[in-house]
């Protein structure tokens, strides 16, 4: 990573160092924390991660995880120098939307991954 990474996820500060941060902290407060990559894709110096954030706000061995789309753009040296991420909880078949409503069951049978 480039030591000026510029994060525009608004929760955690700029800089290589503040990631870190952020996620040793993630890991010490949720033993069961971890990431599942299930694609990435690379155009020019942009590269997409497609993942599953599992365990990142909670221990419940039951939590389904945080889909994301993580992006990041690449210095010359093939450093990340910024990253963008968008987010979206995974839900199950009786609950796919849970930060819209309760029990809004899925329209179709496609998982998120």
């Amino acid at each position: 990573m480039h030591p000026e990474y510029i994060q525009h996820n608004p929760l955690i500060p700029d800089g290589a160092v503040a990631l870190g941060q952020y996620f040793g902290q993630v890991t010490r407060e949720h033993e069961r924390a971890r990431v599942v990559v299930h694609r990435i894709i690379a155009v020019g110096d942009h590269v997409f991660a497609h993942v599953n954030f599992l365990n990142l706000l909670t221990d419940d061995p039951t939590d389904t995880g945080i889909a994301g789309v993580d992006i990041y753009r690449f210095d010359d040296d093939g450093k990340a120098i910024e990253h963008w991420d968008t987010l979206q909880l995974v839900g199950d078949p009786t609950n796919s939307a849970p930060w819209v409503a309760a029990n809004i069951p899925r329209a179709n049978p496609q998982g998120m991954f």
